[in-house]
């Protein structure tokens, strides 16, 4: 097969390049320069896709002896995951800006452009893996499962792919339990990534602040902080830099009157202000989402399952189905708890499970819990 092997210039892309050329398939890499700011740097192992990253990638390809290019989709970045990154929280929610970028980026605007080129899939250095489902009919279909290596499974953020894209994907790494194998594969081979470390963080925001980020970008908007009976406790410089769960930053005034700590209950942009309450107002039980989309056969009746709602959370059992949505498409998304999760916030993924096998996801537009759950507790969920 003609592949095109995404080189991020970590360690895992490479190795994933090497892998699908030992296959016997005709490999390019490509390097996909997202940053508009062509002077950009990483700090420390801050973020990627930088004119570091863009070298180190340059070099494990000419170690590989594939042709290699870069492509410039800084202005789909922009446009797509950046935006939406800042639409969300100007709207109250929390996005994860990876989701975005394996949507819009990796699996649409990458793999759409490498299909147009004749590639027959692209490659890159996710942890996760695909196997093939044979129905009884001999029909074969392709299943996004996690990774054997837990501290590293990424089929949270590639739930988002839909099955046409995902049977043009390759995640030549799917079988690897832990880093370390894939760093010694990487030396093995004399690839010079073998020891770069890890990005992490949102890769835009490459001094980790992602507060100082919003301000840049939204401007100050300054606003009050309540508690749930409506008292101000304190004041903010913008809603937006507020998530559902979050304790530390909040910049209170006044403490509680019983003196225990205090977290955000709830982000209301429509009047700037910003609530918070005791921890166990963050406990919820139901999950609303929707732009669902589904790896495999949306469930129209309560099917019990497992649902993660952070990228490396833990999975919780639950029942969900699949809902109508505006659209009248099966794109709604409810979903019951078999236990309360705390902090979930509206845009989050929710990603579902049975087992290692990823049936689908959407994003989360409410978290509450169930009525009866309330009795007795003041205040108000989130």
């Amino acid at each position: 097969m003609r592949v095109l092997a995404a080189m991020s210039g970590g360690v895992d892309s490479a190795v994933a390049a090497a892998l699908a050329v030992e296959a016997g398939h005709d490999v390019v890499g490509v390097h996909m320069a997202l940053s508009r700011n062509r002077d950009q740097f990483r700090t420390g192992s801050r973020g990627c896709c930088s004119i570091e990253d863009a070298g180190d990638a340059r070099r494990a390809a000419d170690v590989l002896g594939i042709p290699y290019y870069v492509w410039d989709l800084s202005e789909t970045f922009e446009e797509t995951v950046v935006a939406d990154f800042l639409s969300e929280y100007s709207a109250g929610r929390t996005p994860n800006p990876c989701v975005r970028c394996n949507e819009h980026i990796k699996f649409e605007a990458l793999l759409d452009k490498a299909t147009a080129l004749g590639f027959d899939a692209v490659a890159t250095g996710h942890y996760a893996r695909i196997e093939t489902h044979e129905a009884d009919d001999g029909t074969r279909t392709p299943e996004l499962h996690r990774s054997p290596n837990d501290a590293k499974d990424q089929s949270y953020v590639l739930a988002v792919m839909g099955r046409e894209r995902l049977a043009r994907s390759m995640f030549p790494l799917g079988g690897f339990a832990s880093k370390d194998e894939v760093r010694a594969e990487a030396e093995r081979r004399g690839l010079s990534v073998s020891a770069k470390p890890d990005s992490y963080d949102i890769c835009f925001v490459a001094d980790g602040d992602t507060r100082g980020f919003l301000r840049s970008r939204l401007g100050e908007q300054p606003g009050e902080v309540r508690d749930t009976d409506g008292n101000v406790v304190g004041e903010h410089q913008g809603a937006y830099a507020y998530t559902v769960g979050q304790r530390k930053g909040l910049g209170l005034g006044k403490p509680a009157p019983d003196g225990r700590a205090r977290y955000v209950v709830d982000v209301d942009t429509s009047s700037n202000t910003v609530v918070v309450g005791a921890a166990e107002l963050l406990s919820v039980d139901r999950i609303a989402g929707q732009k669902a989309v589904w790896l495999a056969a949306a469930p129209d009746d309560w099917t019990a399952c497992e649902v993660q709602v952070r990228a490396h959370g833990r999975a919780v059992p639950a029942h969900a189905r699949a809902v109508p949505g505006p659209d009248g498409a099966a794109s709604g998304l409810e979903v019951r708890l078999g236990e309360q999760l705390r902090g979930v916030a509206a845009g989050q993924s929710v990603v579902v499970y049975r087992g290692t096998h990823v049936l689908g996801q959407a994003t989360v537009t409410r978290a509450w819990r169930d009525a009866s759950a309330l009795a007795g507790a003041s205040g108000t969920g989130s």
